[in-house]
């Protein structure tokens, strides 16, 4: 259910009367909180609530942790007591990393779905002078994103469903290419200071980011609760990806050994 309160965040929620536990969910560039169905339709049948914030499309990162902290007030009043998760995916993964990284004991533990922390692609010198010049003159010019759907997922019908949602987007602006390299290389310096229970995903055939920068990052935090998977052959967008439900289960065992039965 897509829903927007007073304090103008859109968000969609799956939502139990009383669950036993909470997600907040963060898609990442290119995608929007509608990703997040067979997550949401799969935990409220075990027993967890879910709500999906909706990211604004070229200011990914405008505003973004007040609004996911609006979110989280509204998912706690509702749900008092219960644990709050924070899940992100791709570069909402990194999003997510980073506010648990400033706000320590805030959430019950981060998940981090094929995190971003460095991406596949490389353009050639002309390419990136194309890309970084309008910073000077048009920063709001927008370029084709170097992916498309069948780089996110092995599901055909999948990848038939993102090719027709006009809510799917494939182009960027030179302002928020320099915004995300900020920011992942803001991931790297906070690595350090994450206190938070950490669940890294990755997909062992990434074909939008470098999976081994999940292994980079993991290997230096200093959190002692933390977990990293792979799931071989799979590709970037789990949380669509055939086979996905393997990946559900994992994030139900990791969350379910820290709230009980």
């Amino acid at each position: 259910m897509a829903t927007e309160d007073k304090e103008r965040i859109e968000y969609r929620q799956w939502a139990l009367p009383a669950p036993r536990a909470v997600f907040l969910l963060v898609h990442g560039l290119g995608a929007h909180a509608g990703r997040w169905e067979a997550i949401g339709d799969f935990f409220l049948k075990k027993g967890i609530s879910s709500y999906a914030i909706e990211l604004p499309r070229q200011n990914l990162f405008r505003n973004c942790n007040d609004n996911i902290l609006k979110l989280y007030d509204i998912a706690a009043k509702n749900n008092p007591a219960k644990k709050i998760f924070l899940i992100g995916e791709s570069m909402g993964a990194i999003i997510s990393f980073l506010l648990a990284a400033k706000k320590p004991g805030l959430f019950s533990g981060v998940v981090c779905i094929s995190p971003a922390f460095a991406s596949r692609y490389a353009p050639a010198l002309l390419d990136g002078i194309k890309i970084l010049a309008p910073l000077l003159y048009n920063p709001g010019k927008e370029f084709k994103l170097p992916f498309d759907s069948s780089m996110c997922t092995r599901d055909p019908e999948y990848r038939k469903k993102m090719d027709e949602d006009m809510r799917e987007y494939r182009t960027v602006s030179s302002k928020l290419i320099i915004e995300i390299l900020l920011t992942q290389a803001r991931a790297g310096r906070m690595k350090k200071k994450l206190t938070t229970p950490v669940l890294f995903l990755v997909a062992g055939e990434d074909k939008i980011v470098d999976p081994r920068s999940a292994g980079a990052i993991f290997n230096g935090l200093l959190v002692k609760d933390k977990t990293l998977v792979e799931f071989p052959g799979m590709y970037h967008s789990l949380s669509i990806e055939l086979g996905k439900e393997l990946v559900f289960e994992e994030i139900s065992r990791w969350v379910g050994k820290r709230i009980g039965p």
